[in-house]
C-alpha cells in the first residue's frame, strides 16, 4: 500500500534521486526548499509500506488557478498506480483550495504521462515549442475543476 503525506526537508535526498533519474534537467535542492517554504505550494511524497519514497508531486495554487509544477515516480515503480494516486491527491487539493482549473506541462514525447492525464480529464490547452531539452515541445494540459471535484477528480478507466 502507498501512503501520500506532506514532503519534508528530510525527504529531499530521496526526492532528488528520483528527480535525477526521471529528468534530464532536474530540479535542485533549492527548488524543492522554495516549494516547501511557499504558502501557496503543497508538496507531497508517495511512501511505500517499507517507508521508501516512491514518488512526489509539487502543486501551486494562486487564487483560482492551480498548477502541477513537478511530479515523478521512481522508474522501477512506474505504471503501478502511484502516479494516479499523486494526481488524485493534486485534483482534490486544488479543488479544496478553491482552484477552478488545474494545469500542467508535459513533454510532447511522454505518451504514457499524457495518457494518464487524459484519463483524469485533462485536455490539451496549448503548446510551448522547444520548451524542453533537445527542442522537445511541452503540451500544456488543463482540467476544469468544480467545488464537487474534490471527490470526483478520478481516473476514467
Amino acid at each position: 500500500m502507498i501512503a501520500i503525506r506532506p514532503m519534508t526537508e528530510a525527504d529531499l535526498d530521496a526526492v532528488l534521486t528520483i528527480e535525477r533519474d526521471c529528468f534530464p534537467r532536474p530540479w535542485n535542492r533549492d527548488h524543492f526548499l522554495a516549494e516547501l517554504a511557499s504558502p501557496r505550494a503543497a508538496a507531497v511524497v508517495a511512501v511505500t509500506e517499507a517507508g521508501a519514497i516512491a514518488g512526489y508531486l509539487c502543486l501551486s495554487v494562486l487564487l483560482d488557478e492551480a498548477e502541477i509544477l513537478d511530479v515523478a515516480v521512481l522508474p522501477t515503480m512506474q505504471r503501478s498506480g502511484i502516479g494516479a494516486l499523486l494526481l488524485s491527491w493534486a485534483c482534490r487539493e486544488a479543488a479544496v483550495r478553491g482552484a477552478a482549473v488545474l494545469r500542467l506541462e508535459v513533454r510532447a514525447t511522454s505518451l504514457p504521462a499524457r495518457a494518464l492525464y487524459e484519463r483524469f480529464g485533462f485536455v490539451g490547452a496549448g503548446l510551448r515549442k522547444g520548451y524542453y531539452e533537445q527542442g522537445i515541445d511541452a503540451v500544456v494540459m488543463e482540467k476544469t475543476l468544480s467545488e464537487e471535484d474534490g471527490a470526483a477528480c478520478s481516473s476514467r478507466q
